[in-house]
């Protein structure tokens, strides 16, 4: 692997995943819309007629035609019968007619107009009508929200609750959409034990195969379940030794599109990975110019994609977020892979001696003027949580910056949806 594919900038990492991903994008398949909450929209998807389909009543009261109204004092109105929501009966009004009408009812022939019930006074089949009342008032046009053809969600998009209520009420029962990728998360190292077996002296818990499998989960992607894994585990765990790790690897690569690893991808010597990827397949590139996180490997073997990150949990959880999560929106169609960035100002200086791009822990507040500050919080290690769990974002600091003073304007990242 040339010099040329070592130690890229964050910018140029994030662009060669890119270009690989999109050769790879994922088939779509049909689904019931009561499943393709979080999934990607295949194709664009069109109003195959008005909506609403009838002009309808936006408020309980009394439909009318609107040259009735009284320009002063008050019109007595003839109320000739009600017309309640989902009622198909024709109805015309003539002049100086009215219907009772609830909300959501379609409009009588003729009339246009709506007067709510509070203002109006009935005695009987009599119905008073001040003036002040506005033609055209309270009632929704047909079409008022979507004509025949108007696009309601277009290909890429990540169906939300918003996007599945607008399809249903468009009368779409099933959905399009990228298929998921299968993806197989593995964590490596002899010092990691399961959570609930007994801990060593010189061990800890594995937290970053739970991690990576939480984040998934957040993007709506079941992990694939591995061979030779628990049965009720999301994850593979695996010692330090090169001849498992590569049997994993190539039992993985014949069905995952991508495999996610945490651990043993740096230049110690229990750290395999880097030469098994090279000696399976291919590495695109080895070693990004960020921190935490810098000893980061995207590769391929045979048909996987495959992402190395490194073991401290902070590592992890930074790559995911800025160079697996992204890659994931690419192989599914969807047009927001970039991390979205909020400015926000500094409350407290920060000083960096290195040239790479530095991801901090960090707590960000709205203040009573609307303007957003940010925070550094207090621990900063690679190996520790708890500066995760208080953050709710990173401060993106720029390789080539080094010194920034209170106030000035930094970029972060959101953590409020991986909390």
């Amino acid at each position: 692997m040339s010099e040329s594919h070592n130690r890229l900038s964050l910018a140029d990492a994030q662009q060669r995943i890119a270009a690989i991903c999109a050769t790879r994008r994922l088939p779509s398949e049909s689904i019931d819309l009561s499943r393709a909450l979080g999934r990607t929209l295949a194709v664009d998807v069109c109003a195959s007629r008005d909506q609403p389909f009838f002009t309808n009543s936006a408020m309980d009261g009394f439909a009318l035609r609107g040259e009735d109204l009284p320009q002063s004092g008050s019109r007595d109105f003839r109320l000739i019968g009600t017309r309640l929501a989902g009622d198909q009966t024709q109805i015309v009004l003539g002049q100086g007619e009215c219907v009772r009408i609830t909300t959501g009812a379609a409009l009588p022939l003729s009339a246009d107009t709506v007067v709510i019930k509070e203002h109006a006074l009935v005695e009987g089949s009599t119905v008073h009508i001040a003036c002040g009342e506005s033609p055209g008032s309270h009632v929704r046009p047909a079409g008022e929200d979507y004509s025949a053809g108007d696009a309601l969600i277009r290909a890429g998009q990540r169906i939300g609750a918003a996007h599945v209520a607008a399809l249903a009420a468009a009368g779409f029962d099933r959905v399009n959409v990228a298929s998921r990728p299968k993806v197989r998360i593995m964590t490596t190292g002899d010092e990691l034990v399961m959570p609930g077996s007994a801990c060593g002296t010189a061990q800890i818990y594995n937290s970053n195969g739970y991690a990576l499998a939480a984040m998934l989960r957040k993007e709506h992607i079941d992990p694939d379940q591995a061979h030779g894994a628990r049965q009720d585990s999301d994850f593979i765990h695996l010692r330090d030794d090169p001849e498992s790790i590569r049997a994993a690897l190539v039992e993985a690569a014949r069905s995952a599109d991508v495999i996610i690893t945490s651990g043993g991808v740096s230049a110690g010597e229990a750290d395999y990975l880097p030469g098994l990827v090279a000696d399976l397949g291919t590495i695109h590139f080895w070693k990004v110019r960020m921190r935490p996180g810098m000893p980061f490997l995207f590769g391929e073997i045979g048909r996987s994609l495959i992402f190395c990150l490194p073991g401290n949990p902070v590592s992890t959880i930074a790559t995911f977020l800025c160079l697996v999560r992204p890659a994931l929106s690419i192989l599914q169609g969807r047009g927001d892979a970039t991390p979205q960035l909020l400015p926000a100002r500094l409350t407290q200086p920060i000083s960096k001696r290195h040239d790479r791009t530095e991801f901090l822990r960090a707590v960000c507040e709205v203040r009573n003027d609307a303007s957003l500050w940010v925070t550094p919080v207090a621990q900063q290690g690679s190996a520790m949580l708890r500066g995760l769990v208080e953050a709710n974002a990173l401060i993106m600091v720029p390789e080539q910056t080094t010194d920034l003073a209170v106030a000035d304007i930094v970029q972060t990242l959101s953590l409020l949806e991986f909390r």
